[in-house]
């Protein structure tokens, strides 16, 4: 029988081919490096860049080092909507999720971290974690900063997927419903 077709695949996706950490090459002295660092845009266009994943936790990519912008961290938003948890997984390197707007709680090593908005949610190195957003109504937003490029180019490889972002729907009407904040304006993250 035929596997079925994954039709949103996930950024997290653990076949999908990514790029962790960019070749630096060239001469000794990087001068060609150097002149394409300082080539590249020193801001990003939110509106320019879209959301994948979901349908519960959908993440929108602003730095990483395919891009060729940065080397060493990777920043981007995660949005769970109502009710939604992220996938279970654990990874060598360090995050720190600033919540923008929003309620909810972590899972690190089986203990609850509850946090809300303008909270700091501070994953530790090697801890198998999860996030969830804990409103059934709202959604939640947080700013992702990780040093996962720095800890792959020391070839400090450790990631593991435990569960798998769902693919369905959390239960509920607001999540059956949901969708991303794509096209936003205001992008304070007011009520």
């Amino acid at each position: 029988m035929e596997p079925k077709p994954i039709e949103n695949e996930s950024h997290y996706h653990s076949k999908k081919d990514r790029v962790f950490v960019r070749a630096i090459q060239g001469h000794y002295n990087l001068k060609e490096e150097l002149a394409r660092l300082r080539s590249m845009p020193r801001v990003r266009k939110g509106t320019q860049l879209k959301f994948v994943d979901g349908p519960q936790t959908f993440s929108r990519h602003y730095v990483e080092p395919k891009d060729g912008i940065t080397q060493m961290f990777h920043l981007h938003l995660e949005e769970w909507g109502p009710g939604a948890k992220s996938q279970k997984h654990g990874h060598v390197n360090e995050a720190a999720f600033y919540i923008l707007d929003g309620e909810g709680y972590e899972i690190h090593d089986g203990i609850r971290y509850d946090w809300k908005a303008g909270d700091v949610a501070v994953v530790h190195n090697n801890c198998v974690h999860q996030h969830f957003n804990g409103s059934p109504t709202k959604p939640a937003r947080a700013i992702v900063l990780k040093s996962k490029p720095m800890f792959m180019f020391m070839n400090m490889l450790f990631q593991k997927m435990v569960e798998p972002r769902p693919t369905e729907p959390a239960p509920g009407p607001e999540a059956a419903n949901f969708k991303v904040r794509e096209e936003e304006q205001n992008l304070n993250h007011e009520d």
